[in-house]
């Protein structure tokens, strides 16, 4: 083994896992250091690697979408979690969804077999002083090593709290009252993936109304600290209005209740945790209330009048750099190209853009050992969109983002003028411009694994 080719990569989230992978695959001897189970975080609950901390859901699958776009450049340039992801399945409607047990275990054990990747578990508390060192700590890093972290860039952290929701098992939801459906019907193979708990007007206000008075935990946040505003919690979105819940996580749009042949006036989502169908998470129930006002107000809801709970909404803080500042399109730190960070860390939000700048920081570190210069990925594809945001935003604004169609090039004058009537259509050009820019870039071999093996003496 060449001293160039030993890769450290500190973290065993979901960054963490795709970026070994990536290296390693590349022909690169990896260190994978976790620290979890002998230090833990607030937020996980195993030593597991890829733990999935909120939701099981890697977002919409559905044709032509941001999301599944993402998901499809990761398949085609090879990332193992979209793999397992897509191995782990379970019913979902038109989003990935997954088992978020098995697919934890086929992570650990892709890793543990390869050939090229070494496995440490300890805390990491300083930055490694030599070598290529990829930085996929997550939102959770441990104090020690953000500490070091912010001493290195030079940059004052940031911080925006973030929540989860609770999750019930499947056989206390009472079936009699809540029904089976997809909105408007839709989903894979016309299934009826969602568990839906209808309410009255009557009951939504009686729920709101509690809601709004229930105790909550105190975290002690900072009043100029923001929350993540696609991960709101539940009580945060009722305070901006008694009908803000139904336009968002309890919109009964599309889901008709077949006792009453209507929609009803809010409903509540509850999603398949895992295979064996036992447990139900609160889709977009994230928040701090106490656990014991999460029982009594969540039991208001009709179907969950004697639900029981495997686990608790809870609210965490996340930590992420000013990468604007920090990182060029290769996700190096400009200061010390040697380093390169991925993940939440990084300042993106979401399981899936998570794994998607583990791959891109994986193929980078696996260039750089071995001599190659790392180029990004092309503008006009997702991967390479999400990475010329987190090095191009406003520094002063700078906040974690989804990946969107906002974030990809808009169509030329010509193709707006075509499209401009037609979203999807719209949506689908760019999908297909990003496709075929994805593939001109792999046939070149422009930092692909076989140029990196061509470059080599």
């Amino acid at each position: 083994m060449r001293d160039t080719d030993r890769i450290q990569i500190v973290g065993g989230g979901l960054a963490g896992c795709e970026a070994a992978w990536q290296a390693a695959q590349a022909g690169c001897d990896v260190c994978l250091t976790e620290m979890r189970p002998l230090l833990q975080t607030p937020a996980h609950q195993t030593g597991d690697f890829g733990e999935l901390v909120c939701s099981n859901s890697l977002k919409s699958d559905a044709p032509n979408s941001a999301p599944w776009q993402l998901k499809q450049e990761m398949r085609r340039v090879g990332s193992l979690l979209m793999q397992v992801a897509d191995r782990a399945r379970v019913p979902g409607g038109n989003a990935l969804t997954v088992d978020r047990e098995r697919f934890s275990a086929e992570i650990g054990q892709a890793l543990e077999r390869h050939p090229r990747i070494r496995i440490q578990r300890e805390e990491v508390r300083e930055i490694p002083d030599s070598g290529i060192v990829v930085l996929a700590t997550g939102p959770l890093t441990s104090d020690a090593l953000a500490g070091a972290i912010a001493s290195v860039t030079g940059s004052e952290r940031l911080y925006f709290y973030d929540s989860i929701s609770p999750i019930v098992w499947a056989d206390s939801v009472n079936m009699d009252v809540a029904f089976r459906a997809n909105r408007y019907d839709k989903g894979l193979e016309d299934s009826a993936d969602y568990v839906n708990c209808p309410l009255n007007q009557e009951e939504y206000g009686r729920f709101i109304d509690a809601l709004l008075e229930a105790g909550q935990y105190s975290p002690h946040i900072p009043d100029d600290v923001p929350y993540f505003e696609s991960c709101l919690p539940i009580e945060e979105i009722a305070r901006r209005g008694r009908d803000t819940l139904r336009f968002g996580p309890m919109k009964p749009v599309g889901l008709t209740d077949p006792r009453t042949g209507r929609w009803p006036y809010a409903a509540v989502q509850l999603r398949q945790e895992n295979v064996r169908a036992d447990s139900y998470n609160l889709v977009g129930f994230q928040n701090y209330l106490r656990y014991g006002e999460q029982q009594r107000v969540f039991r208001m809801i009709p179907g969950l009048e004697n639900t029981e709970f495997v686990r608790y909404g809870q609210i965490h803080r996340n930590t992420y750099i000013n990468a604007p500042s920090l990182l060029n399109e290769t996700l190096q730190l400009r200061q010390q190209p040697r380093i390169l960070f991925a993940g939440q860390i990084c300042g993106v939000e979401g399981y899936v853009e998570s794994i998607a700048t583990g791959l891109m920081a994986g193929q980078h570190a696996a260039g750089l050992a071995k001599g190659v210069d790392p180029r990004p990925f092309p503008r006009a594809t997702a991967l390479g969109s999400l990475c010329h945001y987190m090095t191009h935003a406003d520094p002063a604004r700078y906040q974690p983002a989804n990946i969107t169609f906002d974030l990809l090039p808009a169509l030329d004058e010509e193709r707006q003028k075509l499209y401009r009537k037609d979203r999807k259509a719209r949506h689908a050009e760019v999908c297909r411009i990003a496709t075929d820019a994805l593939a001109r870039w792999l046939a070149e071999g422009t930092n692909s694994l076989a140029a990196v093996e061509e470059a080599l003496p």
